[in-house]
């Protein structure tokens, strides 16, 4: 049984929710151009101690690593572990193989109601970009495409390859749903 080092649990921290969106929702009222990129970079940077927390988690619930677990058993796993740590319910899948989908009707970043004209779960973007791009070995890009802090009934995130995800973020800029530009990159 994994138990987390002195160290581990100095890196981890719980923050209230009311906090996180009041300091979200403060840097992105400051008229700062940067202020999304800055909440991205924040939950980048914290990526690493989430895979760790994610690896001690696991590891007090079963004896399969992380990078041992099969598709089935990861889903199950990160859905609960981010329940667990008061994130959310998320759902794992995918869109015709070429981008996987991470789907929550209550993430803990959104703030429904807020009226927010673009999907605003920035640190989420961050956060899963190095936490999933660990998991996968490579570089990953993660693109928040529907809010509940922008109306939506759930957060959706995708997840892919940079290339890919360079070419859904255009698309979508040229006016094309994100299922159709995603479907424009299955080979």
């Amino acid at each position: 049984m994994a138990v987390m080092t002195e160290r581990q649990s100095r890196d981890m921290l719980t923050v209230t929710r009311a906090s996180l969106l009041s300091l979200r929702a403060a840097l992105l009222r400051s008229g700062d151009p940067q202020a999304a990129v800055t909440l991205q970079e924040a939950g980048y940077a914290g990526g690493a101690t989430l895979f760790e927390s994610f690896r001690t988690w696991l590891a007090e619930r079963t004896e399969v690593g992380v990078e041992d677990l099969d598709v089935e058993a990861f889903q199950y796993r990160a859905s609960e572990y981010f329940a667990d740590t008061g994130w959310g319910t998320l759902h794992i899948g995918t869109i015709d193989d070429v981008v996987a989908t991470l789907d929550s009707p209550d993430w803990g970043e959104s703030e429904p109601g807020a009226a927010a004209a673009h999907p605003s779960c920035h640190l989420t973007t961050g956060m899963f970009a190095d936490l999933f791009g660990r998991l996968a070995g490579a570089p990953v890009a993660v693109l928040e495409v529907e809010c509940r802090s922008a109306g939506n009934e759930r957060c959706r995130f995708l997840v892919g390859s940079p290339d890919v995800m360079d070419v859904v973020y255009e698309e979508m800029g040229r006016g094309m749903d994100y299922e159709s530009a995603v479907r424009t990159q299955k080979k």
